[in-house]
């Protein structure tokens, strides 16, 4: 009987998923190799044929993550009729205070804190690949609003703009008690557009 062939990057995927809840429970500086092991029910030597190390299975649970937003943003934008409605959906991870987003938003927090405190260059290097990702998705929606006449060409010039700003809001929600991050987005994004849109009085 042959044996049977394990698709690598299958199981590999498996194992990071089946970590997901214990990086939300412990957080990633507490996260051991032993524990990923156990609670992914192999040995801890049959990590490190699939992970370098814990980092490792963190980004690829962050590359499910961006795959299943990709996934969801895109069927959102496709119901979607405005432009504006497009750009408020982008800033959903700043903006839900659910549950599910919140353990997301705070792993998130606990991922920002070791890039920022411990200087990890892989970490900077993984950010640069999200922020590309990002940065492709508010281009399409920003061209999508040139061509349909909904926005004036000078709008992709605020592209990198908005991309700092979400950054930013990111940023204050994590480190300000009583900071009203759906009132700022909303007066950011409703001045923005009374400067971006097609009007028929300009």
């Amino acid at each position: 009987m042959a044996p049977k062939v394990v698709d690598k990057e299958q199981k590999r995927r498996e194992i990071a998923i089946s970590c997901k809840d214990l990086i939300f429970e412990v957080g990633i500086r507490k996260l051991t190799v032993a524990q990923a092991a156990k609670i992914a029910g192999i040995g801890k030597g049959t990590i490190y044929e699939y992970f370098e190390n814990k980092y490792d299975i963190v980004f690829e649970i962050i590359n499910i993550s961006i795959e299943e937003y990709h996934q969801e943003f895109l069927k959102v934008i496709k119901n979607t009729k405005s432009t504006k409605e497009k750009i408020y959906y982008f800033f959903k991870f700043v903006l839900d205070d659910s549950d599910e987003n919140m353990k997301q938003f705070n792993a998130y927090k606990d991922y920002l804190s070791i890039v920022l405190s411990d200087d990890n260059q892989l970490m900077k290097k993984y950010n640069d690949t999200c922020h590309i990702f990002f940065k492709e998705q508010l281009e399409n929606v920003i061209n999508e609003g040139i061509k349909s006449n909904e926005l004036i060409p000078q709008a992709k010039n605020f592209i990198d703009g908005l991309l700092v700003f979400e950054k930013g809001l990111v940023l204050q929600k994590m480190t300000q008690e009583n900071f009203d991050v759906s009132d700022v987005c909303k007066r950011f994004i409703d001045n923005l557009f009374d400067l971006i849109e097609v009007r028929d009085d300009k």
